[in-house]
């Protein structure tokens, strides 16, 4: 079976012999595979009225576990946004009743966000939702074949995941 990579990789071969494209093999595979989870990820999403970024923080918060609330801090870290984006982004969300700000029993300075009820049933709703799109574009490969490519792109993307700071 050939794809629109064969076809650029064999162009690229004819045009640039003196060029090794073979990364291109993978890489441009792993782009327009990418391109097509984020359509299938945006999809899912709005079809539960969220926005991808509303998504990553309330399922940030739904994985925290009961009471199913973090820092503004903690969520910087896990949605690697700016403070100042992550501000505007709980401000959003509280607006629409998904999140709430608590005073932090531990710092009298601080806060927590919590998730709230509606904000919960969200973020499970358009999870179940965004397994089933993915579900779909996976459904080519056995258990097996989806084992062994999650362990590849781990080794891949390890690396990136593990820089500090």
């Amino acid at each position: 079976m050939e794809d629109e990579v064969d076809r650029l990789v064999a162009a690229w071969r004819r045009e640039r012999p003196d060029l090794d494209v073979e990364p291109l093999e993978v890489l441009s595979r792993v782009s327009r595979l990418a391109r097509h989870l984020d359509r299938a990820r945006r999809l899912a999403f709005a079809e539960h009225q969220l926005e991808p970024w509303e998504f990553d923080v309330l399922t940030s918060l739904r994985r925290a576990g009961a009471p199913y609330q973090l820092s503004p801090g903690q969520l910087l870290t896990q949605t690697l946004v700016t403070s100042g984006t992550m501000t505007n982004r709980i401000d959003r969300l509280a607006k629409k009743g998904l999140v709430r700000r608590e005073p932090d029993p531990n710092d009298r300075r601080g806060v927590l966000v919590r998730l709230t009820e509606e904000g919960r049933n969200r973020a499970d709703e358009a999870l179940a939702g965004l397994l089933a799109q993915e579900r779909a574009i996976l459904a080519e490969l056995s258990t097996a074949q989806r084992h062994e490519l999650a362990g590849l792109l781990r080794q891949l993307t390890a690396p990136f995941d593990n820089v500090p700071g």
